[in-house]
């Protein structure tokens, strides 16, 4: 494996269990990426005017599913806990199969189908990260995480390209069915790491479930500054990313009026930023971590998303705003998210798997209800101009700049206490 360390900090005790955390990231990413533009153009048919509905139920869904998720840690292994999860979602593309296949209450099947989709990959993700995060340390999640964020890109550029090749040929309906099989594939990929981490050290006491009660993870998130903060950077991200997804959505269905042209637009667009991201993640990811810092890592996303606000107000057009959520998500997924799960490296097993799982989940779809909401309000409830909502984005943006500087400087404090 020389070819790897030549391009990864990776040490040669470290390279097995690396290679089967990309894998693991691979499969999960490209059965969700698979199913992606299926979701988006779901929506879209569903009616713009109702995306803040979809974002306001997803939100509601999420509340009811996260206590259920907070008992099932407190009293499952996670040796079991991981495995479970994703059969349980491999049931549901099942079920969901059947009733697409069939022809069943098709509108609102596909209303609950976005819905699903948008809880299903915020808890998988969330589980995957808890779980690098029990198996990787804060040096090492510098040095390795963007690699296996890498599988992640590798796998949502596998996804549209699976997309396109067989959409025309098996048809929409069909393409849940590979995407179960890749699921299946993630949860032995996560059974095998497992396997290969068992018994080194205190972080892999497998068998002791991590208690406490079923808002543990929230309660957490609120008594703690450094939790606190994670959560509103989430909140924050998701309040400004969800203004450029409405836009988008408004700026496309206006434009582009043929469902088979908008499938095509979304794959195109995640091809294009997958293939950014995993160039990006495998070659600078770790060097910016190192060089500038976590704080400063994360600080980018935000900075590039004022430069955006500030360029769809002065031209919402279809190229402008395809082109910010391109380079945004390239940002989010080689930079920032990795950076930010580097934050929760310092933590405890039940803050890592409850208050993580909190952030990702509630916080993260609370960003996007609220953002819906806002957005409609003051564009069209309160008749305000594109241009005025970006003027009152900006400060949040800047906010969001601050909250990450703060935040790499708390990360730094708790790792040299934990050497």
């Amino acid at each position: 494996m020389s070819w790897l360390t030549r391009v990864v900090a990776v040490r040669p005790e470290e390279v097995r269990a690396l290679l089967w955390s990309f894998a693991y990231f691979f499969c999960l990413l490209a059965a969700y990426y698979i199913l992606r533009p299926l979701r988006d153009e779901m929506g879209i048919a569903g009616g713009v005017k109702n995306l803040q509905w979809l974002f306001t139920a997803t939100f509601l869904v999420m509340l009811a599913a996260v206590p259920l998720y907070g008992a099932l840690v407190a009293r499952i292994p996670r040796r079991r806990f991981i495995p479970l999860v994703y059969h349980f979602f491999v049931a549901n593309l099942a079920i969901f199969w059947l009733l697409l296949a069939f022809d069943v209450e098709r509108q609102l099947v596909a209303r609950v189908f976005f819905v699903w989709i948008s809880v299903f990959v915020l808890f998988a993700v969330s589980v995957f990260w808890s779980f690098m995060a029990d198996v990787y340390n804060s040096e090492q999640g510098k040095r390795l995480y963007g690699f296996i964020a890498a599988g992640g890109s590798a796998g949502a550029l596998a996804g549209p390209l699976i997309t396109q090749s067989l959409v025309g040929l098996v048809g929409p309906t069909n393409l849940l069915l590979v995407s179960a099989l890749l699921l299946l594939a993630a949860a032995q990929a996560a059974l095998v790491l497992r396997g290969l981490i068992a018994g080194h050290g205190p972080r892999q006491d497998e068998d002791r479930p991590l208690g406490k009660g079923l808002l543990a993870g929230a309660s957490a998130v609120w008594r703690s500054p450094y939790l606190f903060r994670i959560a509103l950077w989430i909140l924050i991200a998701n309040l400004v990313s969800t203004l450029f997804y409405l836009e988008q959505a408004r700026i496309i269905g206006e434009t582009l009026a043929d469902r088979t042209q908008r499938v095509q637009l979304f794959a195109r667009l995640d091809l294009a930023v997958s293939i950014a991201t995993i160039l990006a993640q495998v070659f600078l990811t770790s060097r910016v971590l190192f060089r500038f810092g976590v704080g400063r890592a994360i600080a980018v996303l935000p900075t590039f998303a004022a430069l955006g606000l500030v360029g769809l107000a002065l031209s919402p057009t279809l190229a402008v705003i395809v082109s910010i959520l391109a380079i945004e998500r390239a940002l989010a997924f080689a930079i920032a998210n990795p950076a930010v799960k580097v934050l929760y490296t310092v933590l405890e097993p039940e803050q890592k798997y409850k208050a993580q799982n909190f952030n990702d989940t509630v916080v993260f779809r609370a960003g996007d209800a609220a953002s819906g909401w806002i957005f409609n309000s003051l564009a069209k409830g309160l008749g305000l101009s594109l241009g005025a909502v970006t003027a009152l984005s900006l400060p949040l943006a800047l906010l969001w700049v601050a909250l990450s500087l703060r935040l790499g400087r708390q990360h730094a404090e708790r790792a040299s206490t934990k050497t």
